[in-house]
């Protein structure tokens, strides 16, 4: 069992930044792939970013491509999301999620095995 827990999000101007912080528990956390979704109301939840075991390759929604950045600490059992020059319609709830398993298919919601309950972003105008 994994246990995923997220925090960081808030209320922030356009144009701001935040960080999103998932920490995990409960299972080797360098040995699974870590991912990042949101989901805005009325909308269905969708892929941000993902990262692999090692840290060594990472992937994005062409969305965030040069605005937001995935990494991770394995030492911390953490992973993390940095937001810059965030925009109104990024307002979410952010999720992270475990794949304990390789995919070809970083973005996709069902090659994930653990999700934490979510923490909200939102970015006035």
């Amino acid at each position: 069992q994994v246990q995923l827990v997220e925090s960081g999000g808030g209320l922030v101007q356009a144009g701001g930044s935040l960080r999103l912080s998932c920490v995990a528990s409960g299972r080797t956390f360098s040995s699974y792939g870590m991912g990042w979704f949101c989901q805005a109301p009325g909308k269905e939840r969708e892929f941000v970013a993902a990262i692999i075991w090692s840290g060594d390759k990472t992937y994005y929604v062409d969305s965030v491509k040069g605005r937001f950045t995935i990494s991770r600490d394995n030492a911390k059992n953490t992973v993390y999301l940095q937001m810059n020059s965030l925009k109104p319609e990024d307002t979410a709830v952010y999720y992270c999620a475990a794949a304990l398993r390789w995919t070809a298919d970083w973005g996709a919601r069902s090659d994930y095995d653990y999700w934490g309950q979510g923490t909200q972003v939102t970015v006035s105008s």
